[in-house]
């Protein structure tokens, strides 16, 4: 399987770019991983570009904050559930400073919520990277997720 992370912008504090290389390093060993960035804009014109690069993907989970809310539990079913249904590939998307456009939302196979509090950007996708690797070790019952 692998994870495809769409996200707008780039992670330029180094605090943040340390901790998502860790989670990616870690998420490594259970799944491939590519991350695609994308140029700040309108939301409009991110949506755009998301769309364009979202082209060939076979599954589509926005981070949106109208999303379904899941615990690291529920996570790690929503993955096992995606591994007995055979995807290959799932991308995750991660818009801008306004968010997702209504056209990325709409063409998505999923809409998850990290919380209902507002994260920053790169707060945004280390925390969704952690919980992909927490979910990666609740289902194979390692420690790190107690």
């Amino acid at each position: 399987m692998k994870f495809r992370f769409v996200w707008v912008g780039k992670t330029k504090d180094p605090n943040w770019k340390s901790l998502q290389e860790d989670y990616l390093s870690r998420l490594s060993h259970f799944v491939r991983t590519e991350i695609v960035e994308l140029k700040d804009g309108t939301k409009d014109s991110e949506g755009k570009l998301i769309l364009q690069k979202l082209n060939q993907s076979p599954f589509v989970c926005v981070l949106d904050v109208a999303g379904r809310q899941v615990s690291s539990v529920g996570l790690a079913d929503e993955i096992e559930n995606w591994q007995n249904r055979g995807l290959k590939e799932i991308s995750f998307v991660i818009g801008g400073a306004e968010g997702v456009s209504s056209a990325v939302v709409q063409m998505a196979d999923n809409s998850l919520s990290l919380s209902f509090l507002t994260f920053t950007h790169e707060m945004a996708r280390v925390v969704l990277l952690e919980q992909l690797y927490r979910a990666f070790t609740i289902i194979k019952g390692f420690p790190y997720q107690k």
